[in-house]
């Protein structure tokens, strides 16, 4: 009897549906009031399907009506035919429909605008009713003042007018054999045992893999091509059982509510599988990196590599918290808005600090300078010691350290004696004032010859010449370069040029000029010669 009243309301809802409803043409002039949130969750596309999914694990077929577009919200005859509906919609599904997964599904109250589709309307699944197109389309529209998604009348005509045969099935609110969380347990053992299966054989056969490349090549853990298919393989045979596993859930016929409940986990999984993907890669891009820096004495870079590692890590650890907790339906939108926030602000507060990670960077890139290297920077002439994180470390001459942030370090003049390829010698030679012209150019000769003489002197135009009549000496000034590298060396030959120099001048008997005054001593004036007193007289 109960079944037959409802039949007779599902005519009545089809004749109903045939006719464009009075009210959708009338139009309000005046602003929408306030009104509060929906009670049945069905702002957006996805909150709507999980709405659904949850009356009918429940089998509430009574609160799964209010998902479908009625003609009159709220009539208990409609609702009671409605029920029917979503009765006849789980059977359908149940029996090899199928609906888009949980991640698939739009989360916005607009739905999505690029599936082909009108603006009001978005498809989340199919009947799976014979061989032809039954798709389940959700259409937007208001309910009282709230924007709303229920099931569209295109397919609660396809509802009704399904073969009695398909929807034959127990009565509604029946439950037939052991349920769990809305599903019989065989459909829950048959979908975990299938996403079980397929992850032990991809991680098998991964498994397979990795030992014959091990074997086929001779140093394995220094060959890179080995390397990333050990980082890649594990997570990318979880990630594919997870892919594997959509595909077969889709085909079988088992409870929509396992199913779809199974499918939505799934999502976080292989977002979790990628994230630890991503980890090993990082991990496994970076040990190459460092071991490289290392062979190329570059220590100063492998803090650098450090830091990169950490936050990749950093970003995939956040984006897997992400996935993980959109999964469970937490809306993660005002949380990543105060992350927004909170990074300004810290950002702000530790101005320096992030200055002195850029400036480390700058130092890394341009290399003005590297471990080792004895440089001045402002006024600071010491050896590199470290270029670290945060600031670099130089030992001085009189062994003591000077540690300068980063940031202040890259901004300074930096001159890298290290990078020098010769050295210049340049010194000015003054000689004695009583020499003759011809023993000053002769002076000069010798200085040449001397430049010349010496193979580490680089013969690209040596020269002397007198070019200064100084306050205590002729000067003669010497331009050459000492074609050395290193600056022990130069100093060893900038003094046997010096010391042949003075030789040579010396056997000519030209001397060598120093600081000397000479100095007049005026006599003092004679007094006058007084006259003898007899005189006057």
């Amino acid at each position: 009897m109960v079944r037959s009243i409802r039949h007779i309301f599902l005519l009545l809802l089809f004749t109903t549906l045939s006719v464009p409803p009075a009210f959708a043409q009338e139009a309000s002039n005046t602003a929408a009031p306030v009104v509060p949130a929906d009670p049945f969750g069905r702002e957006t596309p996805r909150s709507a399907v999980t709405g659904l999914i949850e009356a009918l694990a429940k089998r509430d077929y009574d609160r799964a009506a209010n998902y479908f577009d009625l003609p009159v919200q709220g009539d208990r005859q409609v609702l009671g035919g409605a029920s029917e509906l979503a009765r006849r919609l789980q059977v359908l599904l149940d029996s090899g429909g199928s609906l888009i997964p949980f991640q698939g599904l739009a989360n916005d109250a607009g739905g999505r605008i690029d599936d082909d589709l009108p603006l009001d309307r978005e498809l989340i699944g199919d009947l799976g009713i014979g061989e032809g197109d039954a798709p389940i389309l959700l259409t937007h529209g208001d309910l009282d003042g709230r924007p709303v998604w229920r099931i569209s009348h295109d397919t609660i005509r396809r509802l009704m007018a399904a073969p009695a045969t398909v929807v034959a099935a127990a009565p509604a609110g029946e439950a037939t054999g052991v349920n769990v969380g809305g599903a019989p347990v065989e459909d829950w053992a048959l979908l975990i045992g299938i996403a079980a299966l397929s992850f032990v054989v991809l991680r098998l056969l991964a498994t397979g893999v990795l030992a014959l490349m091990r074997r086929s090549i001779i140093d394995a853990d220094a060959n890179g091509f080995y390397r990333f298919f050990h980082a890649a393989l594990p997570p990318l045979s979880l990630f594919i059982s997870v892919i594997a596993f959509y595909g077969w859930a889709e085909k079988l016929e088992v409870a929509i509510v396992a199913r779809q409940t199974l499918l939505r986990y799934a999502g976080g999984v292989a977002a979790v599988a990628l994230v630890w993907f991503g980890l090993r890669l990082v991990d496994a891009i970076a040990d190459v990196a460092i071991a490289r820096m290392h062979r190329r004495s570059r220590r100063q870079a492998v803090s650098v590599v450090s830091l990169l590692r950490r936050a990749a890590k950093i970003l995939l650890l956040v984006f897997s918290v992400v996935a993980v907790l959109d999964t469970f339906g937490i809306d993660v939108t005002t949380g990543i808005a105060a992350l927004g926030i909170g990074g300004i602000a810290l950002a702000l507060g530790a101005q320096k600090t992030v200055e002195n990670l850029v400036g480390s960077v700058t130092v890394i890139a341009d290399r003005p300078i590297q471990v080792g290297d004895f440089c001045r920077v402002g006024d600071v002439v010491g050896t590199v010691e470290d270029v670290g994180i945060r600031s670099t470390r130089i030992r001085t001459n009189d062994r003591t350290v000077v540690t300068i942030p980063n940031g202040d370090f890259s901004s300074r003049q930096i001159e890298n004696f290290a990078k020098r390829d010769r050295f210049l010698f340049a010194p000015v030679i003054g000689i004695e004032y009583n020499n003759s012209a011809d023993k000053v150019r002769e002076a000069v000769a010798i200085i040449e010859e001397v430049l010349v003489g010496h193979d580490k002197v680089l013969q690209d135009g040596p020269r002397a010449r007198f070019t200064n009549f100084g306050e205590n000496s002729l000067d003669i000034e010497v331009f050459s370069y000492i074609d050395v590298s290193d600056f022990g060396e130069s100093t060893v030959i900038r003094q046997e040029l010096l010391l042949s120099i003075y030789e040579r001048l010396s056997a000519a008997g030209i001397g060598i000029a120093f600081p000397t005054r000479t100095i007049f001593l005026a006599p003092p004036p004679t007094p006058p010669i007084a006259a003898p007193a007899g005189d006057n007289e």
